[in-house]
């Protein structure tokens, strides 16, 4: 049986960065989280935490982070449905926090509009890590969040993977610079995009990549970039005439500032809903009302292959 006060203070240590910022949350001296810790790592036979200028979690120490969350996530629900512990009305009910990370896009155009009413029915309160689709799964593997929206299709370990529709993404520029990356006739020639920047969200971000690949052959093509790692700023730049960028194709207010370079031409990225197999009631929630908002806003996933 693992120790609830060794469990506690690894996961202090984690949240709060170090042993004495830990030590200080928990009302405990340094010496005694120290203590804790290495005796859980001896019960356990091996290291949890690497310990340095930062400390972080070892793949060990990790498992037991995700543990932990789920303990606490599962006492949460445990203790809003116990006898007396609720108050008299629904509004003296505590709010529960639950984490997930999801890609900028996907939190505003669909994933928080579509889950709203559910959090406010339930007071779940939502911690949000944001990182590219195609990396969000690491803080789900490192065990910081319960659930999270990614392009990783396989389930892994203790996990559930659920498909939940496509998002489009068209390639789009200001008028004026679409206007050239065109010839004398009105031809696209791509070469003339990539002599212009890009707006590119993060160094994470593939989709400008996968779009010259699949469409036009090109690996490893060379362009100057912008890097804008915030939707609203992402999207002014392209709108300013800053440079190029790919975009969703969701429903906007009002008549865009820009058009697309290549009509037609787009990308579509399938995405998924990972998160814990073993789950608390208020993260079953979380995944039933994932789902539905995905349904209603994300283009279908294509039929499996036979």
């Amino acid at each position: 049986m693992l120790d609830a006060k060794q469990l506690e203070a690894l996961a202090a240590v984690v949240e709060h960065g170090g042993f004495g910022p830990a030590a200080k949350a928990l009302s405990l001296t340094l010496a005694a989280v120290s203590l804790r810790i290495k005796t859980l790592e001896s019960q356990l036979g091996q290291r949890l935490l690497v310990r340095g200028k930062t400390v972080r979690a070892t793949a060990a120490g990790q498992a037991l982070l995700a543990h932990i969350k789920q303990l606490r996530s599962m006492e949460a629900d445990l203790l809003a449905q116990l006898p007396g512990t609720q108050g008299a009305g629904a509004d003296s009910r505590r709010w529960h926090s639950l984490a997930v990370a999801i890609n900028a896009d996907s939190l505003s155009s669909w994933f928080l509009p579509g889950l709203s009413a559910m959090l406010l029915k339930r007071r779940l309160l939502l911690d949000i890590t944001i990182d590219d689709q195609d990396h969000t799964h690491d803080a789900l593997r490192s065990g910081d969040v319960i659930g999270c929206v990614t392009t990783l299709s396989r389930a892994m370990r203790g996990c559930v993977a659920e498909p939940l529709g496509l998002v489009r993404y068209r390639c789009v520029a200001a008028p004026a610079l679409a206007a050239r990356c065109r010839d004398a006739r009105g031809r696209f020639v791509v070469h003339r995009l990539l002599a212009q920047p890009a707006i590119i969200f993060n160094r994470k971000d593939a989709l400008q990549d996968a779009y010259l690949l699949h469409h036009f052959g090109l690996g490893d093509a060379q362009y100057p970039r912008h890097f804008a790692p915030a939707v609203d700023a992402f999207e002014q730049a392209i709108a300013l005439g800053l440079g190029w960028g790919m975009v969703p194709d969701v429903p906007r207010d009002g008549p865009t500032p820009w058009e697309e370079v290549l009509p037609g031409a787009t990308v579509d990225v399938a995405l998924y809903w990972q998160h814990w197999a073993r789950e608390s009631l208020s993260a079953q929630r979380l995944t039933q009302a994932v789902k539905a908002a995905a349904a209603e806003r994300l283009l279908p996933m294509p039929p499996a292959e036979a």
